[in-house]
């Protein structure tokens, strides 16, 4: 993967542009696989973070920033970017973008029920936001990237049976779920590296990289991915606790519960395409070759819905 160094003096050029004090210390963060992120302490014992966009174009970040802005104004916690001069929100250098953001002090949410009643709570308010135009329509890890990753094994011969069995489900599951659930803006990743918060408690969402135009139920069943499964089992009180907060902002349609298994499905497949196109084809090689297999596990196991 790759990761940008970022040394004090490219640290000040952004501190400079923003208008802000001057830098007094620069660490690494942890959290994140397309990007490199560095918190900042300044002189006068504020703290930012500076962000650089390895994987994404100036252009992608752009509108990432713009869905970013959009979401702080209408109500849900996200920081948004800082000002680099009179109305520039990132520089570019080598190519890439570099932003720096307010730093929310707090750890990852934890996976508990209370956390994730909140954690529903936030989702739905997030489901209520306006959809701007620029939004896409199309979620970037689902249907769209298990076809281009059937189509180009095959022009390379290098199909596998995990490929095989993403061509099947893609059949299959656009057969069952309904085309015309409930949709709206979606997060698309909210996992506990995604979410700053302390039990109880949601701080703040971040990346909203995945945002799209699509079902929220699949986005409700997407965060139980990340949150409510341990030890390879799904904890069927993690779920309860997940809608209930929800449901106390927006209650599911009947057509809603009755796709959920699907949708989960679809959503776990999802993250398993995306950890091959990342581990396997794109950056093969590491320790996380394969980390798909942990999803492709979860395919035959009992859900609480």
């Amino acid at each position: 993967m790759a990761y940008t160094d970022v040394t004090e003096e490219e640290a000040s050029w952004l501190l400079t542009a923003a208008g802000v004090a001057p830098l007094s210390k620069i660490r690494p963060l942890a959290g994140g696989w397309a990007n490199s992120n560095y918190l900042l302490t300044l002189n006068d014992g504020s703290q930012l973070v500076l962000k650089v966009w390895d994987e994404r174009s100036p252009d992608e970040v752009e509108l990432v920033i713009k869905h970013t802005c959009w979401l702080a104004e209408h109500g849900v916690p996200t920081p948004a970017p800082l000002l680099l001069g009179e109305n520039e929100w990132m520089l570019v250098k080598d190519n890439m973008a570099w932003i720096l953001m307010p730093y929310i002090d707090g750890g990852w949410l934890p996976s508990d029920s209370s956390s994730l009643y909140e954690l529903g709570k936030m989702q739905a308010q997030l489901h209520g936001v306006p959809i701007h135009e620029s939004i896409p329509t199309t979620f970037a890890i689902g249907y769209v990237l298990w076809e281009k990753l059937v189509k180009d094994a095959r022009k390379d011969d290098s199909m596998t049976p995990f490929l095989q069995m993403l061509e099947k489900e893609t059949r299959l599951l656009k057969q069952r779920i309904p085309m015309d659930l409930p949709c709206g803006i979606i997060h698309g990743d909210l996992y506990p590296d995604n979410v700053i918060g302390r039990k109880g408690e949601v701080l703040a969402i971040l990346d909203f990289e995945e945002i799209c135009i699509e079902s929220f139920a699949m986005d409700l069943v997407t965060t139980y991915v990340g949150f409510g499964w341990k030890d390879g089992f799904p904890v069927p009180e993690l779920w309860d606790a997940l809608l209930a907060g929800y449901q106390s902002i927006r209650p599911l349609t009947d057509a809603e519960h009755a796709a959920l298994p699907d949708l989960h499905r679809y959503a776990v497949l999802a993250v398993a395409a995306w950890r091959y196109w990342q581990f396997v084809v794109n950056v093969p090689g590491t320790e996380h070759t394969n980390r798909y297999l942990e999803m492709v596990d979860r395919l035959d196991k009992s859900l609480p819905f």
